[in-house]
């Protein structure tokens, strides 16, 4: 296969494979604190200012009918029947996320998305939006100019837009009125880790045990959850949960797990994934993974004992597709992946060897294709 064939086929494979030794990894990115989370936040809003790009006021009366409330509510009275034909401004849909813990007066940077219409939102103001959350109270006040990433050109004849004209952002455009509501100081923490695994609760025990001298303060709730005791005191609270969260663990080793992008063919491979025996023919292409293992004596006048080392083989023959090949012992995914690479095959040839070598019981992960 020539080079030019490669290069129009060529796949993106990202090989994941920890050390040896897995780096020890802190609490807080391990696991989070329960009931320490952000709230969403969302609001209708009118942005103004716009030129000549808004929404279409013909087809669409809500834009008339929002410029109206709101000069009502300027005091600015509108005789009843009247449709504003108002192309310089825009109805959105802002968002916005509640930091845990913010205060009123702290920022937040929000989101404005147009929600009718308008062909862009570039030079746009968003007038003071309040900001609700699921409760239906505000907690938040938006207002500001937004930022449009995009661009766009157009003549009579033709339009070249690039990036996204509809949505953009205001950064700190956010002001918190009222923070969200705190639970009571429970003397009992949960930490909720991202990673369902028994042996890695059982280390964070063990490890979170070493700073909670209390007897029977660390429990285990399930595989995901620890609860810890801490004090009520908000000093000795604080101070406990910062040497909590720096808190080094040394985290397991996932399970085997290999992950497919169906659009750009990029696969990813995690330390743990092995491989069966086996032999694959696709096409013309016909695959077989063997290895055997040799025992390496010690050098002359040495104390060491003999030492077993694997030595892994992978060939393709790239001819007819010919018959399966019965080998006695597998080899790496990375070595598979890394020779069918080498002859440039599609991200559709690359997946369907993988998922035959996973119905098969060659792949010894779990496939995952996004």
């Amino acid at each position: 296969m020539t080079h030019r064939t490669f290069s129009k086929w060529f796949l993106i494979a990202a090989f994941v494979f920890s050390m040896s030794e897995v780096m020890a990894a802190r609490l807080k990115d391990m696991a989070v604190v329960s009931g320490l989370r952000p709230n969403q936040l969302i609001g209708y809003g009118l942005v103004v200012g716009l030129d000549g790009t808004g929404d279409n006021s013909g087809a669409n009366p809500v834009t008339g009918q929002s410029v109206i409330t709101m000069l009502n509510s300027l005091g600015v009275s509108i005789p009843p029947g009247i449709n504003l034909q108002a192309r310089n401004a825009a109805v959105v849909m802002v968002t916005a996320e509640l930091a845990a813990l913010a205060r009123p007066g702290q920022t937040m940077d929000v989101t404005v998305s147009s929600l009718t219409s308008a062909r862009s939102l570039r030079g746009g103001t968003l007038i003071m939006t309040p900001l609700k959350a699921a409760n239906g109270q505000v907690y938040g006040q938006a207002q500001g100019s937004i930022v449009i990433p995009g661009a766009s050109v157009s003549t009579a004849m033709a339009r070249t837009t690039i990036n996204q004209l509809s949505s953009g952002r205001i950064p700190s455009g956010g002001i918190v009125e009222q923070a969200a509501p705190e639970a009571d100081l429970d003397p009992v923490v949960e930490f909720n880790f991202h990673k369902v695994d028994y042996a890695q609760i059982q280390r964070a025990v063990e490890a979170i045990s070493k700073v909670v001298s209390e007897e029977n303060a660390v429990t285990a709730i399930d595989a995901r959850t620890v609860s810890v005791r801490v004090p009520v005191q908000r000093a000795q609270r604080v101070n406990l949960m910062a040497q909590l969260l720096e808190l080094e663990i040394q985290p397991v080793v996932d399970i085997a797990r290999v992950v497919i992008n169906a659009r750009t063919g990029s696969v990813v491979v995690n330390q743990s994934v092995r491989l069966a025996p086996f032999a694959v023919t696709h096409g013309n292409l016909t695959i077989q993974v063997q290895a055997s293992n040799q025992v390496v004596p010690p050098s002359l006048f040495s104390r060491n004992r003999p030492v077993n080392q694997r030595n892994e083989r992978v060939s393709i023959d790239p001819g007819p597709a010919g018959q399966m090949v019965r080998v006695e012992e597998g080899a790496s995914l990375e070595q598979v992946v890394r020779a069918i690479n080498l002859l440039g095959v599609t991200p559709q040839d690359l997946m369907s060897i993988l998922q035959a070598m996973k119905t098969s019981g060659a792949l010894q992960a779990e496939l995952e294709i996004i």
